[in-house]
C-alpha cells in the first residue's frame, strides 16, 4: 500500500478550487465550447497553472502526486461540467501518462514527465484500431526490428490507430504495436514514445462525433516510423500489454467517478427545473410520477458515488484492481446513462433542445459506456474473472 503524497488538508484545498473553477469558469461557458468545437484558451491556460495536465503524476516529476482515492474526489467535481474539459487533460494524468509512471526507465521518466505534469506536452494513448478496440490482443500495428545492431536497436513502427483521443494536438504518441505473434512467453505487444513530428506520423481530421464536442479524437496513421531503441517503454518487449490492461484498469476507476459527477449534474438539473417548472399552475416537482424519477435519479448517484469510492480505496491497497474497477466502470457509466435519460423526461420537451444542459449530457455521456472498454468487455472481465478465481479454490 502506497502513502498519499497529498495530505488530506492540502488535498481539500485542491479539491475545493477545482471545483469553483468548474462552476465558476467552466460552467457558464459550456455553450461556447459546444458551439465552437473546443475548451478556450484561456481555460486551458488556467488549467495548467492550477497543475491540472499533471494531477496524478507524482511530485518527483512536477505533478500534484494525488493517489486514485483523491483522484476519483477530483474528477467527480471534473465530471460536472462539460467532459471536453477534462479530457484536455485527462490522457496525461491517466492512460497516457500511467505508463510512463509504471514502466518507464528513469531516463524515459526524466525525459517526458515533467512536460506532461505542466501541460507542455500533450501526451496521446495510441491503442484503439481497426479491429481492435475494447480487447487489444487483436492488435495490428507492427513494430519490427531495422537490423541495426544489439547495442544501437531502431524499431520501424507500421500501422493505424482509431479515434485517438487529443490525436490533433498531441506532442507525444504511447504506440501500442506487436512486435512478435502472440506465445507461451507473452501477447507479444509493446509500447513505444513516438514524438509527433517523427516522420511518417500522419494524424488525420478530427473525428465529428455525437456528442463530447471540444474533446478532439483522430485516426492516426503511421508509415515506417523509425524510432530508437530508447522509445520502447521499459526498455522490454513485452511490458506492452501488462501497460495497457493495469493502465486501463486505473482509468476505469476514474471514468466511472467521471460518470457519477456527471449524473450529479444532470440530477441538480432536474431537480431545479421540477421545482420551478409548471404544468397547470403547479410545479412539476410535486407530481408523485417526476418524483419517483427524481428519486432514482439521487439512488443512482449515491450508489455510483460509493462504489467508485470503495473500489479507489481497493486499489491502493492492492486488494483488487481488476474486478472492482471494471464493476464500478460498469454501473457508473450505465447509470449515468439512466440519470441523463430521466433528466431529459423530467425536463420535456425543452430537454430536447439545444443549449440545455440536459440535452448535452444525454449525448455526452453516451460515450462513457464505450471507451476505456465496452460494457460488455466489463462484463466479461467481472464474470469471468470470477469463475476462474472459483475454479482455483
Amino acid at each position: 500500500m502506497t502513502t498519499a503524497e497529498v495530505s488530506d488538508e492540502d488535498f481539500r484545498e485542491v479539491l475545493a478550487q477545482t471545483r469553483h473553477f468548474v462552476r465558476t469558469a467552466v460552467v457558464p461557458r459550456e455553450q461556447e465550447i459546444l458551439t465552437d468545437d473546443r475548451v478556450p484558451d484561456d481555460l486551458r491556460e488556467q488549467a495548467k497553472k492550477m497543475g491540472l495536465f499533471g494531477y496524478a503524476i507524482p511530485q518527483e516529476w512536477g505533478g500534484l502526486g494525488l493517489d486514485l482515492a483523491q483522484d476519483v474526489e477530483l474528477a467527480m467535481e471534473l465530471g460536472y461540467t462539460s467532459l471536453a474539459l477534462r479530457s484536455m487533460f485527462g490522457t496525461n494524468n491517466g492512460i497516457a501518462g500511467q505508463v510512463l509512471v509504471g514502466y518507464g526507465t528513469d531516463e524515459q521518466k526524466s525525459r517526458w514527465l515533467e512536460g506532461i505534469a505542466s501541460g507542455d506536452v500533450v501526451a496521446s494513448f495510441a491503442l484503439t484500431e481497426p479491429g481492435a478496440g475494447s480487447n487489444p490482443s487483436g492488435l495490428r500495428t507492427k513494430a519490427v526490428r531495422d537490423g541495426s545492431p544489439d547495442d544501437d536497436p531502431a524499431w520501424i513502427i507500421t500501422g493505424q490507430k482509431q479515434y485517438i483521443t487529443n490525436a490533433p494536438t498531441a506532442d507525444l504518441f504511447v504506440v501500442f504495436a506487436r512486435t512478435r505473434p502472440a506465445d507461451a512467453n507473452g501477447a507479444g505487444i509493446a509500447v513505444f514514445l513516438v514524438p509527433a513530428e517523427t516522420p511518417g506520423v500522419e494524424v488525420g481530421a478530427k473525428d465529428k462525433k455525437m456528442g463530447q464536442e471540444g474533446a478532439w479524437t483522430a485516426d492516426v496513421n503511421f508509415s515506417d516510423v523509425r524510432v530508437p531503441g530508447s522509445a520502447l517503454v521499459g526498455g522490454s518487449e513485452d511490458i506492452g500489454y501488462r501497460a495497457a490492461m493495469t493502465s486501463l484498469a486505473r482509468g476505469r476507476v476514474h471514468i466511472a467517478a467521471l460518470a457519477v459527477g456527471t449524473a450529479q449534474r444532470a440530477l441538480d438539473e432536474s431537480v431545479s427545473y421540477a421545482a420551478t417548472a409548471t404544468q397547470g399552475g403547479t410545479a412539476i416537482g410535486e407530481f408523485q410520477l417526476v418524483q419517483a424519477m427524481i428519486a432514482d435519479q439521487q439512488t443512482g448517484v449515491l450508489a455510483g458515488r460509493a462504489l467508485v469510492r470503495d473500489t479507489a480505496r481497493k486499489w491502493i491497497t492492492e486488494e483488487d484492481r481488476r474486478i472492482a474497477p471494471s464493476a464500478a466502470k460498469l454501473f457508473c457509466t450505465e447509470m449515468v446513462g439512466k440519470v441523463a435519460d430521466l433528466a431529459v423526461q423530467i425536463h420535456g420537451g425543452s430537454g430536447y433542445m439545444r443549449e440545455v444542459p440536459v440535452e448535452r449530457i444525454y449525448r455526452d455521456v453516451r460515450l462513457l459506456r464505450l471507451y476505456e472498454g465496452t460494457s460488455e468487455i466489463q462484463r466479461l472481465i467481472i464474470g469471468g474473472g470470477l469463475v476462474k478465481a472459483a475454479q482455483k479454490r
